[in-house]
């Protein structure tokens, strides 16, 4: 008896998040990416899409919903499980960031705020946090866009959604510098401060963990090397049981005082090590060239 043909799984991208968040970019990033893109679309909506889609042999599609639906913003959840229903692989991509950095985004753009009204900026902010609660919460990729460049969240898309291969974690690695704040969408966060800081060794203060002479001074030291055996084996250990929770993408921060030598170097050389056991890994280092 021949075997019956493969269905190949239809997969959508839910882009949501706050006004100001990066939406805008991450929906450009996407297309880039060879995604099929679609902005506002109304919630219901979404199971003829599907179909549609399928139809014309699109596969992956990534769709943008927010509060601009109004209403219908409610019906949301309703219409991803009907997609799930359908055999869809759904993943919802949240954005967000702090309230002045929304308030500093949106008055360089001069445009009001969808919950806005004829109210201050803050306010409308306040109400839409309220209202995208619930969607925060059940989201499967949170990423604070606070403190990343356009280009850095392009990346962290890219990171997440540019291949097609889902068999093992996909990790990305961010270094950087406690005295600039912790990643808040950090899943694991390793502090290296107890390494000796090379920004006191003249010859090396003014290079970087990218240059040879740092990070053969940080990888050197004994301490490193056994965090390193810790941390790919922390990595070892939690890999199995985040794909059995449906969790394939993983935001591991690696810190230092200021996020140039030691977290640099360390992230660096992690990452070699984690590919060397089979993981898709991406680097970035946020607080390299800051003051």
């Amino acid at each position: 008896m021949a075997a019956a043909p493969t269905v190949e799984v239809q997969r959508f991208v839910i882009v949501t998040g706050m006004s100001g968040a990066g939406r805008r970019t991450a929906a450009h990033t996407m297309e880039d990416l060879g995604w099929y893109v679609i902005d506002n679309l109304p919630p219901m909506m979404l199971p003829e899409l599907a179909q549609q889609m399928r139809a014309v042999g699109e596969l992956r599609v990534a769709v943008v919903l927010d509060v601009r639906s109004r209403v219908q913003f409610e019906q949301i959840p309703v219409a991803l499980e009907a997609l799930r229903a359908r055999g869809c692989e759904v993943t919802v991509l949240y954005l967000e960031a702090t309230d002045d950095i929304i308030v500093q985004r949106q008055e360089s753009s001069r445009r009001p705020l969808p919950m806005q009204g004829d109210d201050r900026l803050v306010d409308g902010i306040t109400r839409e946090r309220r209202l995208m609660a619930d969607m925060r919460a059940s989201a499967d990729i949170v990423v604070d866009t606070s403190r990343l460049s356009a280009r850095q969240l392009a990346q962290r898309i890219s990171n997440h959604f540019g291949s097609e291969e889902t068999d093992n974690l996909r990790i990305s690695l961010i270094s950087f510098g406690f005295k600039n704040g912790v990643p808040v969408d950090a899943d694991i966060v390793f502090d290296v401060r107890f390494l000796p800081n090379p920004f006191w060794v003249p010859e090396l203060r003014p290079k970087t963990g990218l240059s040879k002479d740092v990070a053969d001074y940080v990888l050197g030291q004994e301490a490193a090397g056994q965090f390193q055996e810790n941390m790919v084996g922390l990595v070892r250990t939690v890999a199995p049981g985040y794909l059995v929770e449906g969790k394939r993408q993983v935001t591991i921060a690696v810190g230092c005082t200021g996020g140039k030598h030691r977290s640099t170097s360390m992230s660096e050389e992690l990452a070699t090590r984690l590919r060397e056991e089979g993981f898709a890994v991406s680097v970035l280092h946020r607080d390299l060239g800051k003051e």
